[in-house]
């Protein structure tokens, strides 16, 4: 028996789907060439078939459909199923085949170094994936690229695929000549209908018996309207309408005969001829004539007219509805002060030796003495008991900022472009003894970039140290530790502030630029945190870290001063234009309360380091005491009331409360005005 040869049907693999390449490990198969020789396939005699009666039912290789079949079965070697492919990394294979056999991997991952050398070496490597169930590496040929192209620019894969082809009317409005549906009509549409038969009759019926009568036509009767009337109803057409104001009624000037105190003077009507028509009260004057037929025409009746007419039309008009509640419900419910004592509220000590105005005062640790500067240029120490002036220090120039150390027996004061480190020699003799040994550490001249420090020597009145600086100082503030001292500078661009270590005699200048004129600076009470006050923002900087943490928006025109609650965790600033806003540093970086009690600006705030007030004074010569109490409880707010309004300076040069501090141990507050005198409130 002859063999017989069968020619073999050339098949060709669809590719399978290839998603993007950005990091997706799939793949696509491609099987068959057309490159591939055909070979014939030699049956032996044991497998010779006969062929079929019919040989139109054989399988030609012209008449095989590619598109009817698919191998995928024979190109997917692991037949491992949809299972993690990480479990095989510690194995030699990676899965098995349709017979059970390992499939063992082909080719081992290699790091990140075998990779780029790869990269730089195989020019395809930009077009390969990595199929990480079949162990191999597949490069994609163009028409994939271009489909995969496609896809990632939102556009159709097929290239012979058009979206905007012209629709294809499959069904018309035009009447066919030969129906699709040609059933008889209906009887009904041709024979009359007995029921409507039945209520013709029945309508008929009524008006021969007279219960249906027709209408008559009525002659409209004219209507007429009160143009006059005060009809403030709606009308029933219109419920929502809204009358237009009624003109008011003339007076005694109108009338053509007016009393005689109603005529202009000749002063009165040349200056109202030379105001502008816009800028009179008033367009025309009045006149005075005998009788009514001497009064001539109106010549501004026509204009007068159009402007009512215009208005009526132009000015929009709103229906407000009326809400009838009590006032005071609108208020919130506070305590009232007295249940909020003990606070300030009697003038107890008044303090009466400066000559001009008293621009700070600061008291000691245990509030027996207080130390005040001001416009004589003399520093004055007190006795807070009784009032008496201690001593007297003179310095050259207008004395701006005074600041008493709590940490050791130590006075700063801020003179024209000097700071002034001195030691009162009060209270007790080892502290006064550590002061001076601290003051006494400099003893020669300090040439540094901004500043220049001076040792003073055991100077009569306390003067240790002196440190001069490029700028008149504004403000000056004490770190808690005491060993710091921060002085800011306003007319100073380059250097606004600077921070002076009183231990290592040595100065640091924490920003390069300022951003704004700075108006005062302030220490955290326990924390590394730095406050800066500028015109409308508070910036918080963290010292440890060197960076801004925070900035507060003050929604205000110009700040002028600001205070920190003994916690840190609120603040209040008060400015030139009659506000005061607490901030709630947990809360938000804006205000959390909004005060406006003052009638000018506020000059100067601070908090009772150990009582829940809070102190603001201002330009009207008052000082205002206010309940502000904070929570631990980080859901309650802070309770803000106004409990006392203290008055006891006089107005002077246009300025009232220049400076206060609040006793240390007591709820007793000082108060330092531009009259000279410093008053003791209890």
């Amino acid at each position: 028996m002859s063999k017989r040869s069968l020619e073999r049907a050339e098949v060709t693999t669809e590719s399978l789907p290839v998603p993007s390449l950005d990091g997706v490990e799939h793949f696509s198969l491609e099987s068959g060439s057309e490159s591939e020789e055909e070979e014939d396939l030699d049956f032996g005699e044991n497998d010779y078939r006969e062929p079929l009666p019919d040989e139109k039912t054989l399988i030609r290789p012209g008449d095989y459909n590619d598109s009817d079949c698919s191998s995928d079965e024979e190109e997917i070697r692991n037949r491992i199923g949809n299972i993690p492919m990480e479990w095989y990394d510690e194995y030699d294979h990676i899965g098995y085949d349709i017979h059970g056999e390992k499939v063992a991997k082909t080719k081992k991952e290699g790091d990140q170094l075998d990779k780029l050398l790869d990269r730089m070496d195989n020019p395809d490597f930009w077009r390969t994936v990595h199929n990480k169930r079949e162990g191999e590496d597949i490069v994609l040929p163009d028409e994939d690229l271009a489909v995969i192209e496609k896809l990632r620019s939102n556009s159709y894969p097929d290239l012979g695929y058009n979206p905007y082809e012209p629709y294809v009317d499959f069904f018309t409005y035009e009447k066919l000549e030969t129906p699709l549906v040609d059933t008889p009509e209906p009887k009904r549409r041709f024979v009359p209908s007995k029921h409507e038969h039945k209520k013709v009759m029945k309508i008929i019926r009524a008006i021969r018996n007279g219960w249906i009568k027709p209408k008559e036509d009525v002659p409209r009767k004219p209507v007429y309207f009160d143009l006059w009337a005060n009809k403030t109803e709606p009308q029933k057409h219109n419920p929502m309408h809204i009358p237009a104001p009624k003109l008011p009624l003339p007076g005694n000037e109108e009338s053509y005969n007016p009393p005689e105190e109603y005529l202009p003077s000749k002063e009165e009507r040349e200056q109202w001829e030379n105001t502008d028509e816009t800028d009179r009260d008033k367009n025309f004057l009045p006149q005075k004539y005998s009788c009514l037929r001497h009064v001539p025409a109106y010549p501004q009746l026509i204009n007068e007219k159009f402007d009512r007419c215009l208005d009526l039309y132009l000015c929009p008009r709103k229906m407000k509805m009326k809400l009838n509640m009590n006032p005071d419900d609108l208020l919130p419910k506070l305590p009232k002060p007295k249940d909020l004592k003990p606070f300030p509220s009697t003038k107890a000590v008044k303090f009466s030796d400066h000559e001009g105005h008293v621009y700070s005062i600061d008291s000691n640790k245990s509030g027996e003495f207080i130390v005040s500067g001001g416009e004589d240029k003399i520093l004055r120490i007190w006795e807070s008991s009784t009032g008496r002036v201690l001593s007297k220090i003179a310095l050259p120039d207008t004395i701006t900022s005074v600041k008493w150390n709590k940490a050791h027996s130590m006075v700063a004061a801020a003179s024209g472009n000097t700071l002034y480190l001195l030691n009162p020699g009060l209270g007790d003799r080892l502290v006064v003894d550590s002061s001076n040994k601290l003051l006494q550490g400099l003893t020669d001249i300090r040439e540094l970039e901004h500043c220049r420090w001076y040792p003073l020597g055991n100077d009569k009145d306390g003067l240790r140290t002196k440190i001069v600086h490029n700028s008149e100082l504004s403000n000056i503030t004490w770190h808690n530790n005491g060993n710091y001292i921060a002085v800011t500078m306003r007319d100073s661009q380059s250097c606004p502030v600077l921070i002076h270590n009183i231990t290592k005699h040595s100065s640091q200048k924490p920003f390069n630029k300022s951003k704004g004129q700075i108006q005062q600076v302030e220490f955290h009470p326990n924390k590394p945190f730095f406050y800066v006050l500028s015109q409308r923002y508070v910036r918080v900087y963290n010292l440890v870290k060197q960076a801004m943490v925070r900035k507060l928006t003050c929604s205000v025109k110009w700040a002028s001063c600001m205070a920190i609650h003994p916690k840190g965790d609120n603040l209040i600033v008060g400015s030139y234009d009659k506000t005061l806003v607490w901030f709630d540093m947990d809360l938000s970086v804006k205000p959390y309360k909004s005060l406006q009690q003052h009638k000018k600006a506020i000059r100067h705030v601070c908090f009772h380091p150990r009582y829940p007030l809070y102190a603001s004074s201002s330009d009207d010569c008052s000082t205002i005491i206010t309940h502000g109490m904070v929570y631990n409880d980080l859901v309650k707010n802070p309770l803000v009331v106004p409990v006392k309004v203290l008055r006891g300076h006089r107005d002077t040069a246009k300025y009232g409360v220049l400076c206060n501090v609040f006793h240390p141990q007591q709820p007793w507050i000082y108060t330092g005005g531009s009259d000279g005198d410093i008053w003791l409130f209890v």
